[in-house]
């Protein structure tokens, strides 16, 4: 994925939010959740000089995800964190980053036990350069689709809140 996983925390903290109720929170934890993965990308770049590919690294191990998020959760709950269900998104956020990513990128979703990597297409090397290649490719379209349907709810909302009736008016 390349430019879809913002949108796609978008979409994910919208459908979690419901009609009515309130969560500036858990859109705000969805989102970054849906990125956060790819912070690794600053250590592939300034650290490892791209030798390593950033799916490698630990912030691409969905098990990482899982294991933190579950002991977050319960660890918040014991403690009697207020924001569990933002806890909760941030990191489905982040499992929805694996999950995208292994449309057309290999993931190792069993690390560290199997370092076998999972991927649902290929993208072949067709041109040049690889954005080129990957824009390219059918699977380009999912992310397309992924980001209209993030924009269609950003503009529903959007309608919604100017079409309530203002306060004193």
């Amino acid at each position: 994925m390349l430019i879809a996983h913002l949108p796609s925390g978008y979409v994910l903290g919208s459908l979690a939010r419901g009609p009515g109720r309130q969560g500036q929170d858990a859109m705000v934890a969805a989102m970054v959740g849906s990125v956060v993965p790819d912070i690794d990308m600053l250590y592939f770049h300034f650290v490892d000089g791209g030798h390593t590919h950033h799916h490698d690294y630990i912030t691409h191990w969905p098990l990482f995800w899982l294991a933190t998020g579950l002991t977050s959760l319960v660890v918040g709950r014991l403690l009697g964190w207020p924001n569990l269900p933002a806890i909760g998104l941030f990191f489905a956020g982040a499992m929805l980053h694996m999950l995208l990513d292994t449309v057309a990128s290999p993931i190792m979703w069993l690390v560290p036990f199997d370092r076998h990597a999972f991927e649902l297409v290929t993208v072949p090397a067709a041109y040049g350069n690889w954005v080129v290649s990957f824009m390219l490719h059918w699977t380009f379209g999912l992310e397309i689709l992924i980001c209209a349907w993030a924009l269609w709810l950003a503009l529903r909302q959007l309608s919604r809140r100017t079409a309530a009736p203002q306060n004193g008016t």
